[in-house]
């Protein structure tokens, strides 16, 4: 995409002339629209070069609300990716474990003992003990 230099760009170039003559002698235009502009009388200079102005920043660059919107939600969205999880993280959770211990509980039944049908583990006195409960289904 070639973009227009200035020189080359008639819409600038006459925008440009008609607030160079609008603006002789009188300060820099307000802001289109904002309290300051609005206070001004309708013939003053400033006021039709404001609006000049702002048209053609529209016209180059879009519209300014619509562009805070974006950066809003591309900052938001940034934010959302900071705070997930990183591949070396999530790494880290998927590796495996040693298994936890079985270990019976004060005031909780016997727990069985994985691997062993039929023995059950007990808290006996604080120790833990295993015992045998009859066979084992089938």
């Amino acid at each position: 995409m070639t973009q227009v230099s200035y020189a080359e760009d008639p819409v600038s170039l006459w925008a440009s002339a008609r607030v160079s003559e609008l603006l002789d002698g009188h300060g820099d235009p307000p802001r289109y629209g904002g309290p300051e502009w609005r206070r001004l009388p309708n013939n003053d200079p400033r006021k039709a070069a404001a609006m000049i102005t702002a048209a053609e920043m529209w016209r180059k660059y879009g519209d300014e609300q619509e562009l805070m919107d974006w950066l809003r939600d591309a900052t938001r969205n940034h934010t959302s990716l900071a705070r997930r999880r990183t591949l070396a993280e999530l790494d880290a959770m998927a590796r495996s474990r040693p298994a936890i211990p079985v270990q019976a509980a004060p005031g909780w039944p016997p727990v069985r003992v994985p691997g062993r049908p039929g023995w059950y583990r007990h808290l006996v006195d604080g120790k833990q003990t295993d015992r045998f409960h009859g066979e084992a289904a089938a």
